[in-house]
């Protein structure tokens, strides 16, 4: 039995192991949390969380309803303060935690440094700060995701305690897993991942037993939300098919973008790789290998039949590749040790002091990660501007706010384009929305119910000029539009107005059209 005294200093060091991924993530995160804009991603949260439950319900059942769990969270999160740092604070808390529980699994599964090691790898790996400051739910899922694989292994644990032992460790994996499903339903791949980690250890029967029943529990809770979903699939029509560079690109973002960087993590990862798993016992390669490569892969093979594929779907995989990094790392330590030992000769007073290595090499390693955070500081620097974002939703809303006059008509170009005046109200308005029916809110969707083809061409006669607000794509030659409402603006707008000004903000391009003299006086 081991003393308290000798004791002691191992709890330290995993608490400490612990919480200074947590502390380095939440630093990160919180650094230039408030970059004075929403892209269209987060817009579509803050807008959605701001409404009655009853209306979010009543959207849920047109689009959106893969995100149903997180809108109705970020509705209470929002409440008090609908704010931009409120809206991506619980990502820089889940990215917090994340970080934590991959430290967690470190420690548990190997040892605190290579814990410690692993959470700081998490931490500052760009991907991982990249989504922690994102006002969607993917940083969250990331934490769940993390939280149900440390609860998958203490329950293997638990499970050579004897039959009933572990029954609540368990039941908590299986509501875990459920929660993050519901967070976003491609979660569901990590029951894959922690398949093969229980059939890379030839685990026996009634581990299978239990686990099945949680992941079937689990997997049952979701089906509602599949089915739904599934009927909303138009939603990822823009998906395209992955290719060699989506996957060269997907590694990077987990290794780390920078090339100093990104060699020797491979390297190291393949370390930690190449490591016998024993009969009836989770190791580290076991567990991080297949989170890390399974649902990124089985994601992609699906994809190349049907598009479902994007980097931000499989962020909770990013946790297995510190993991391993950290476990090749420890190798490589104890190599190195073990050969400075046969060198120096077995009798040799330094040989004592190489068996208590353990603070010199954590904090060998803990340099390491510093140098990679160097290496890679000026990616998160970038990371923190708007227009590292698609658009910047705000700049949109100013540009409209110093052109437009009160009472100026508004043409949106597709609809999806109203995401800016419903994101930032305040530079439209004034102004008249021509096509608009029916508000967002109340017609359950994202964006408005827009008129009809007729309506819409005879409010368009009726004008002398427009200001047309327009994604990029739609102005391009090739765009074909899906809808009668939005041929007609194009066709419209084509026929008998002539372009006078414009101005391009990211990802939006703002015109101002006039009547053409040939289209006659309205």
């Amino acid at each position: 039995m081991k003393r308290s005294g000798a004791g002691r200093p191992v709890v330290v060091a995993e608490v400490v192991a612990v919480l200074l991924p947590v502390l380095v993530m939440l630093a990160l995160g919180l650094w230039g949390l408030d970059r004075g804009g929403m892209w269209r991603d987060e817009a579509a949260t803050f807008q959605v969380a701001r409404r009655s439950v009853p209306q979010i319900w009543h959207l849920l059942h047109h689009v959106d309803a893969v995100h149903g769990l997180y809108y109705l969270f970020m509705h209470a999160v929002l409440a008090s303060d609908p704010g931009e740092v409120a809206l991506r604070l619980p990502s820089v808390c889940g990215a917090a935690a994340a970080a934590g529980l991959v430290a967690a699994l470190g420690v548990r599964l190997c040892r605190p440094r290579v814990g410690l090691w692993a959470g700081l790898l998490y931490a500052v790996t760009p991907m991982a700060g990249h989504f922690a400051q994102e006002g969607r739910s993917y940083a969250l899922v990331a934490a769940g995701a993390a939280g149900a694989t440390l609860l998958l292994v203490r329950g293997v644990r638990s499970a050579g305690a004897g039959a009933g032992a572990g029954s609540g460790v368990w039941w908590a994996y299986g509501a875990t897993v459920a929660v993050t499903c519901l967070l976003h339903e491609f979660a569901v791949l990590l029951l894959l991942a922690h398949a093969t980690t229980l059939a890379a250890a030839r685990m026996p029967r009634r581990v299978w037993r239990r686990w099945g029943r949680a992941a079937g529990g689990a997997v049952l809770a979701l089906s509602p939300l599949v089915l739904v979903s599934h009927g909303q699939s138009g939603q990822v029509a823009w998906l395209t098919q992955p290719d060699w560079e989506s996957v060269d690109r997907l590694l990077r973002a987990f290794a780390g973008p920078t090339q100093p960087v990104f060699v020797p993590y491979l390297f190291l990862v393949a370390l930690g790789v190449l490591r016998p798993v024993p009969r009836g016992e989770v190791t580290l390669a076991a567990v991080a290998a297949p989170l890390m490569v399974l649902p990124p892969a089985v994601l992609i093979a699906v994809s190349r039949f049907w598009p479902l594929y994007d980097e931000r779907y499989v962020l909770y995989a990013l946790a297995g590749a510190p993991l391993l990094a950290a476990a090749g790392t420890d190798r490589l330590a104890r190599a190195v040790a073990r050969l400075w030992e046969r060198r120096a000769g077995a009798r040799s007073p330094w040989t004592a002091r190489t068996r208590a290595r353990l603070p010199v090499a954590a904090l060998a390693g803990v340099l390491a990660v510093t140098l990679a955070l160097t290496a890679q500081f000026p990616l998160l620097c970038q990371d923190r501007a708007p227009d590292r974002r698609p658009d910047n939703l705000a700049a949109v809303s100013a540009a409209v706010g110093r052109e437009l006059r009160p009472g100026d008509p508004v043409l949106f170009l597709p609809s999806l384009a109203r995401r800016s005046a419903l994101a930032y109200p305040e530079g439209f308005r004034g102004a008249r929305d021509i096509a608009l029916r029916t508000s967002a809110t109340a017609s359950g969707t994202l964006y408005g119910e827009e008129e009809g083809p007729a309506e819409l061409r005879r409010r368009l006669a009726g004008l002398d000029h427009v200001w047309l607000v327009a994604a990029p794509f739609a102005l391009r030659s090739g765009w074909r539009p899906r809808t009668p409402a939005e041929r007609v603006k194009l066709a419209v707008i084509g026929e008998d107005f002539t372009l006078r000004e414009q101005l391009a903000c990211r990802g939006v391009i703002l015109r101002l059209y006039v009547r053409h003299p040939s289209a006659g006086d309205p």
